[in-house]
This record gives C-alpha cells, sequence and structure tokens, in this order.
C-alpha cells in the first residue's frame, strides 16, 4: 500500500520541489498546506499516513501543529524537515510527538529514505541525540525494578545502538513480525509511545545504555 503524505512548508516553491522528490520515492501526496493550522485541518481531514512538517510557518508553528495532530490525528507520523538544528528545538518537537528530524540541507534521497523508515515503523535514534535529549526532556517517575524480560532489554539495546526492525531481527534470530510484538509490550511496560521515548526512558532507568 502507497504512504499517504500531507507536505506542509510555507514556502509553495520548496513545497513543489519535494513533491516531485517524494512521489518519485513512491509516496502519495494527498494535500498541501502553507501555515500549521491549515495542516491541522487538512490531517483530520484527509487522514494521511505521514505528514512532512516545517518549523517556522505563520498562524501555527510546526511543533504546536504536530502536538494537536497527536491528539486530533494520532495515526498520522509526523517527520520534522526545518533548517533550525538546535538541541532545544529538536527535543521540543520530539516532546510534541514527532517521529523523525531533518535538516533542509538533507538530500532528498534522505527525506525519501527517512518517510519509508517512519512509515515502517523505524524511527532510529542517534546516540549524539539521544545525549542531547537525555539533557532535555524530564526522566520518569521512579521506579524500583523494571518488569522488560531480558529479551526486550535486548531489543531495546540494539535499536539504541541505531538498528532497523529488520537488522535487529537478524542479530537476535527472530521475524521482524516477533521484534514488533516486542516493542509493543516494551511501549506498554514503559508507558511510551514510540521507540524514542522508550530508548530515552530506559537509559535513564539504566535498562540500557548509549554506546
Amino acid at each position: 500500500m502507497t504512504p499517504r503524505l500531507l507536505l506542509v512548508d510555507d514556502h509553495k516553491l520548496l513545497r513543489q520541489g519535494l513533491r516531485r522528490a517524494v512521489e518519485e520515492a513512491g509516496f502519495d501526496v494527498v494535500g498541501e498546506a502553507g501555515d500549521g493550522e491549515e495542516a491541522v485541518r487538512l490531517a483530520i481531514e484527509l487522514q494521511p499516513d505521514l505528514v512532512l512538517m516545517d518549523v517556522t510557518m505563520p498562524v501555527l508553528d510546526g511543533i504546536e501543529a504536530t502536538r494537536r495532530m497527536r491528539h486530533s490525528v494520532p495515526e498520522a507520523r509526523v517527520v520534522i524537515l526545518t533548517m533550525h538544528g538546535e538541541e532545544e528545538t529538536i527535543a521540543r518537537a520530539l516532546r510534541a510527538g514527532a517521529l523523525a528530524y531533518l535538516l533542509k540541507d538533507c538530500s532528498s534521497d534522505q527525506v525519501a529514505e527517512t518517510l519509508h523508515a517512519v512509515a515502517a515503523g523505524d524511527t532510529d535514534l542517534s546516540a549524539d541525540l539521544a545525549r542531547s535529549l537525555l539533557a532535555e526532556l524530564p526522566g520518569p517517575e521512579p521506579m524500583v525494578a523494571t518488569s522488560l524480560s531480558q529479551r526486550e532489554a535486548e531489543v531495546l539495546q540494539l535499536f539504541a545502538d541505531g538498528c532497523s526492525t529488520v537488522e535487529v531481527g537478524q542479530r537476535l534470530y527472530i521475524s521482524a513480525k516477533t521484534v514488533k510484538n516486542h516493542l509493543a509490550s516494551i511501549y506498554e511496560k514503559l508507558d511510551a509511545r514510540d521507540r524514542t521515548q522508550a530508548v530515552l526512558t530506559a537509559v535513564r532507568m539504566g535498562i540500557i545504555r548509549l554506546n
């Protein structure tokens, strides 16, 4: 099934270039928005699988639009594409619900690869970015012990090391479906909404480490 994508950027020329690139990469662009408020309205109306979102826009910025989408269209996976690389902005975007963060100096191939990964449920988190976020994000409630199994901890550690779902399965000799089942259990036990939050929570609790 072709992933359905909503493009959000206040520069029409950039949207046109992105549209050509992502359509060539196999995505179905179902709509375009020039500000965050329009993006939220279209997301509710069109129910896209993915949203490629700028940060600095009129009316409503991309971070607040992402936060609103998280509540009104939780199935939509947001990827941020912006010129702002400050750690505080990245942390705010991920707290709001974004699953990936790209800078506008990246290539169109990188944009497409990230969108495909997010559509497949792979939201990779680099060790450097994780360390930055650990300094920005609040820690979890104190816990005496964790209920994660040894295999679940192994799965999460490999994700923290930068492995994809397929690579985790290959290293542990289990199927990708089993990996995703482990992830679902991890999310529930750590009260995490996605892989990024699960990794950061587990690092803070001492379950896994950043290499």
